[in-house]
């Protein structure tokens, strides 16, 4: 089983070096002939707009929309979340756009400002929802359904870089997590109306597809890459599972206490010297 990583900009390695701690085979997707054979697709935070026009260059939108619409397992991260929402709204430059260009946009959905988007999640994601790059911050999210699933305590440790939030959801969707509106945020406006709630989804699931507006990958806790694998490999009705994902990272034991979160460049530098 393979699980691909798109590798166009962004935190595409730290995904896959995630993924290759669970003795998961990653394979970086840059050409559309890549995603073939893939059992399941991470789409990672990065800048959206700078990887939907990647992706128009190198002609991938129309094999990834394929890929979003055959039933694999499919999860975005940050800017990955924004890709996979059937609705995006939020402060967006609209820039020249070639006819062609237009008509492509056209024909795989829209968001505010005309960037493509791949679809699937039934959610509005608003892109800037929690600021500008100086307002990023880290905090801890009550997960009690990621703990059911795989172990370890009912919280875990979020990074939240110039991050979209997720807004509005439809009835399918599962709110897997959300976030108190920090107060440096300058809540949106929404269809005129303000967004005056205190607390807003941050990670959401529908059937196979998993959207998160952090990013997992930028710590030590692979709780949520192992909880995509378990995805894919129900989708892929994988008999075998514990022979692709470890046994402390997907099952309750104590081994779990032996995973200390790191702070971030402490991990990716420890990572990247084994």
């Amino acid at each position: 089983m393979a699980i691909g990583v798109l590798a166009l900009q962004g935190s595409f390695h730290e995904h896959v070096l995630a993924l290759r701690r669970l003795g998961v085979h990653a394979i970086e997707v840059r050409k559309a002939d890549q995603l073939e054979g893939l059992a399941g697709l991470i789409i990672p935070g990065g800048e959206s707009t700078t990887m939907a026009k990647l992706a128009n260059q190198y002609n991938l939108f129309p094999a990834l929309k394929d890929f979003s619409t055959s039933g694999k397992p499919m999860w975005g991260t940050c800017a990955g979340l924004i890709f996979l929402a059937d609705r995006a709204t939020g402060t967006f430059v609209l820039r020249s756009l070639t006819i062609k260009a237009f008509c492509n946009f056209l024909s795989t959905g829209l968001k505010d400002g005309g960037q493509e988007l791949l679809g699937g999640l039934d959610c509005t994601v608003h892109r800037n929802f929690f600021g500008s790059q100086v307002n990023s911050f880290e905090t801890e999210l009550a997960v009690p359904a990621l703990a059911a699933s795989e172990g370890g305590p009912p919280r875990c440790r979020a990074v939240f870089i110039r991050a979209p939030a997720i807004v509005e959801f439809g009835s399918s969707v599962e709110q897997i997590a959300d976030c108190e509106v920090p107060s440096f945020s300058a809540p949106p406006s929404l269809e005129g109306e303000m967004f005056t709630r205190r607390r807003v989804a941050v990670a959401v699931r529908q059937g196979n597809f998993l959207g998160t507006a952090f990013h997992p990958e930028l710590t030590s806790d692979t709780r949520w890459h192992s909880y995509f694998v378990k995805m894919v490999q129900a989708f892929e009705e994988v008999a075998a599972s514990s022979a692709l994902v470890p046994q402390k990272f997907c099952c309750r034991n104590d081994s779990f206490e032996e995973m200390k979160d790191l702070p971030i460049f402490e991990g990716l530098v420890q990572e990247k010297i084994l």
